[in-house]
């Protein structure tokens, strides 16, 4: 019944009924960190882009698909959460924090990225799975310091070699997609520490050996007849993952035999992972 309520009064504009959603934003709260999480919001009060000093803003799960522009105005702003929205495309206010560090924007029905967005140098973890993206939003490739990169579940066929280009990636998800094969941009990214290409189409693996930073590869749920080679240390999910270099190579010509197409998964497989 609340949240009945709380949709019903999400269609009124009036202050009292922001008042009733988010409560009086009189003062800065003490951790400089608000949180208007699942308030059934479509628009953001504007009383809280006063709050100049304010570090942390969580609008997860609620309406919105603007934002005003006043939002530029909190300068020290460094986590921003916009999943779980209806953005179709990215606000230019957020575009204008210039300390962002961490973007949420998982869950959206955004399909591109604005060129500003690139001028955000000090972000260094960007969420952008399941939202609409058939190709690569290449502005990503303009921010230097980023260190994890959330592309699951869109319909990626294909990374640019601009990726090349950000030598403090660490981690890179992308379960979900549309990949053919792995690839080659990644196979020149000696500094990655996490690859996760689960859930894709790619039929072959390359060697991953000369990967020096590689700690973790996951490409389970691929139609995959053998299983990417990897140094000493190095943790593998998916088929064959325990066997070693030797079994793969006998296991694989045994797996394009009988497992060439790829299987579909139930959704009660994927809760299960």
């Amino acid at each position: 019944m609340g949240n009945a309520i709380r949709g019903v009064i999400a269609f009124i504009p009036s202050e009292r009924c922001q008042r009733f959603l988010v409560g009086d934003l009189k003062e800065m709260p003490l951790d400089r960190t608000l949180d208007l999480s699942s308030r059934q919001l479509r628009r953001l009060p504007l009383a809280a882009c006063v709050f100049d000093e304010l570090v942390k803003l969580y609008l997860s799960d609620n309406n919105l698909s603007s934002l005003p522009a006043e939002l530029q105005g909190l300068k020290k702003l460094q986590l921003l959460a916009l999943d779980f929205n209806c953005f179709e495309e990215l606000p230019a206010a957020v575009c204008r924090l210039p300390q962002l560090c961490i973007l949420y924007l998982g869950n959206n029905r955004l399909y591109s990225l604005p060129q500003e967005l690139g001028e955000l140098k000090d972000l260094n973890t960007l969420w952008l799975e399941m939202n609409c993206f058939t190709v690569f939003p290449k502005v990503v490739c303009e921010l230097p310091n980023l260190k994890t990169l959330h592309l699951g579940y869109n319909q990626i066929q294909s990374l640019p070699r601009e990726l090349g280009s950000l030598e403090e990636l660490r981690s890179i998800w992308l379960a979900g997609n549309q990949l053919t094969e792995f690839p080659p941009v990644l196979l020149e990214m000696h500094f990655l520490a996490v690859v996760d290409v689960d859930r894709n189409r790619i039929r072959r693996f390359p060697g991953l050996c000369h990967l020096q930073g590689l700690k973790l590869v996951i490409y389970d749920h691929n139609p995959c007849v053998n299983a990417p080679a990897v140094a000493e240390g190095v943790r593998r999910v998916g088929r064959w993952a325990d066997c070693s270099d030797e079994q793969e190579e006998d296991g694989s010509k045994a797996a394009s035999e009988t497992t060439a197409e790829v299987t579909e998964v139930h959704p009660e497989e994927e809760e299960n992972i």
